[in-house]
């Protein structure tokens, strides 16, 4: 994995050298392993690079005999069969990114279609004057763009663009609000005034500085349901998943595993067991506290059946105080989910255990409906059905100004995007659900922990195979006897019983609440006076907030409202994040 920015100029000239290098700067904690330069024209490019393959010849820029050069943060997994493919090509080096500019030279613009990975690609084709920037169709890789009136200019991650100098810290604030009420945000436009998304499976083109076109590829193509039996669907699945993982596990450098005591890291792991010679290196983070369930335990029992090397990672209170600045420094393109902070603490373990790539569960829950808010839509609303999303995190708390307003409009525009004839309302939801929180939320916050540490994220249930097959399977083999995730559990039966996957569990929690509460008195006043907070809320109901965090609700909303403080502080009005929260909140501006 790596990290990308570039420009292109409107008025034909050089780009600034000194803005590759601040973006560079900017990116370096994505790539320790070297930088790459590239320039021709209007168009210069840099890369941060974290070798994973072709560690000897795999350094970029790449070209390609007609003259196209690319730089990417991605692996291409199928890169050995596309090779065999290409006859008659001769390649330069035995790197993964190779392909693409290959197969652009074939298929010009269609080249994605034939990749199976994560990728952001940005090619450069001086011959036809343009600059392609392609992102794969789950967004697991970031990226993201400004048109300036200098020209245009990209970068893996938004804080790389405003250090560029070419685009301010500027709020907008209906994306705040949605952040705020959703713990994400949706669609092209960031929480930066200026700053977009390259959107998951979108190829864009750029000519003169300007963009020119647009193409999609999406994720999830399915429409009906098709029928199948459980007993063939296991066997297709079985066929489907060890392929994928099998591919997700090609690296010339060490690779290992976050496992939960959940079903979809221990599906991963099952398969990993079952491929790989030697133990799989598998880390779990636990919670002393004895307010939440602590998974260590059945993560535990899950990794001695299947003959793993089991590292276990606790997460405490003074974890919280100390490493929650760094983390809201790291989330640049914010997400408001706890889960941001056992990610990290798992990456600096895998780090320090010389790991560079880590396979995780990600995607099973969307792909395979393991949520309770899908099992709630398909139900009618006189017997408990709910509209997906339909309550804010601050509705009804009495602490805001005023209304949030517009919160929902993106998360209702996706739902439009998925309503596909033949398709159910579950499979409504699982599209909805794709569009926006598995990209901006859950593989954001992937992104930015592993990157933070020099950790390559990599997803095996987001594969194009796996999920044309999760999709399509029929509702029955999701949800069933009031469990999702049915066939997936039936499979996790077969392969690894001690992980109990027909037993209903608890869903994974930090108990960011408790610690909020046990400190609201201190923090509730530091946290009220925050410009960001003071912006949206009544202070003295913040401070009423922290102190009756230890809910659910209130715990959740104090908590949302502490990491957006420390964003906003760092990312809007650029001030440095100090050695614990305490400390960073009541510095002087």
């Amino acid at each position: 994995m790596c990290g990308i920015a570039g420009v292109m100029t409107v008025d034909g000239g050089p780009p600034s050298a000194a803005v590759l290098q601040a973006m560079s700067a900017a990116l370096a904690h994505r790539g320790p392993d070297g930088i790459g330069h590239y320039r021709s024209g209007n168009v210069s490019m840099v890369q941060t690079r974290l070798a994973i393959i072709d560690l000897v010849t795999g350094d970029q820029p790449l070209y390609e005999p007609g003259g196209a050069a690319l730089m990417a943060n991605a692996e291409i997994y199928n890169y050995i069969e596309l090779r065999a493919e290409l006859a008659g090509v001769a390649f330069s080096t035995g790197s993964d990114c190779e392909l693409p500019l290959h197969l652009y030279r074939r298929y010009g613009l269609d080249f994605t279609e034939r990749l199976r990975g994560m990728y952001a690609i940005a090619l450069h084709d001086p011959v036809a004057g343009r600059l392609v920037l392609a992102r794969d169709p789950f967004g697991i890789k970031p990226l993201y763009y400004a048109e300036t009136a200098a020209g245009f200019t990209f970068a893996s991650e938004p804080q790389a663009l405003i250090a560029s100098g070419l685009v301010p810290a500027q709020l907008v604030r209906q994306v705040r609000n949605e952040l705020l009420q959703l713990q994400f945000t949706t669609g092209r436009a960031t929480i930066f005034a200026g700053i977009e998304r390259v959107l998951p499976g979108e190829t864009v083109v750029v000519m003169r500085g300007r963009v020119v076109e647009r193409r999609r590829r999406e994720a999830l193509t399915g429409a009906a349901p098709r029928p199948r039996e459980e007993a063939q669907a296991l066997r297709d699945f079985d066929r489907v998943f060890a392929d994928s993982v099998l591919l997700h596990q090609r690296s010339d450098v060490p690779y290992g595993m976050f496992l939960s005591g959940g079903i979809d890291s221990s599906a991963v792991l099952a398969m990993m067991a079952r491929l790989n010679e030697r133990p799989v290196k598998a880390f779990t983070v636990g919670f002393t506290t004895g307010q939440v369930a602590d998974e260590r335990g059945q993560a535990r029992a899950v990794a001695q059946s299947l003959g793993a090397e089991h590292i276990e990672v606790e997460f405490r209170e003074a974890d919280f105080w100390r490493l929650l600045p760094e983390i809201a420094h790291a989330m640049d393109d914010p997400a408001a989910d706890y889960a941001v902070l056992p990610t990290y603490k798992l990456a600096a373990a895998a780090h320090a255990a010389g790991l560079k790539v880590i396979l995780s569960g990600d995607g099973g829950d969307e792909l395979f409906a393991g949520y309770g808010r899908y099992r709630s839509i398909m139900r009618p609303w006189w017997i408990g059905g709910k509209l997906l999303r339909g309550r804010g995190n601050f509705d009804k708390l009495g602490i805001l100004r005023g209304d949030l307003a517009g919160w929902r409009d993106g998360i209702a525009a996706a739902e439009q995007r998925g309503v596909v004839s033949g398709r159910t309302r579950l499979q409504i939801a699982q599209a909805t659900d794709c569009a926006d929180w598995l990209p901006n939320d859950l593989l954001g916050k992937l992104d930015r922990c592993l990157m933070a540490h020099g950790i390559e994220g990599r997803t095996p249930f987001l594969d194009p195979l796996v999920a044309g097959f999760a999709f399509c399977l029929p509702d029955d083999l999701k949800i069933r006897h009031g469990l999702g995730k049915w066939l997936l559990r039936r499979w996790l039966a077969e392969q690894a019983p001690a992980a109990e996957p027909l037993a209903k569990k608890r869903g994974f929690t930090v108990p960011v609440g408790d610690w909020i509460a046990r400190r609201g008195v201190q923090l509730g006043p530091l946290v009220a006076r925050q410009a960001g907070v003071r912006e949206i809320c009544l202070p003295h109901a913040v401070e009423t907030l922290f102190r009756e965090a230890a809910g659910r609700r209130t715990g959740f909303a104090a908590w949302t409202l502490l990491f957006y403080a420390l964003w906003h502080r760092q990312h809007i009005e650029r001030l440095p994040p100090g050695p614990d929260v305490f400390t960073t909140l009541a510095a002087a501006r």
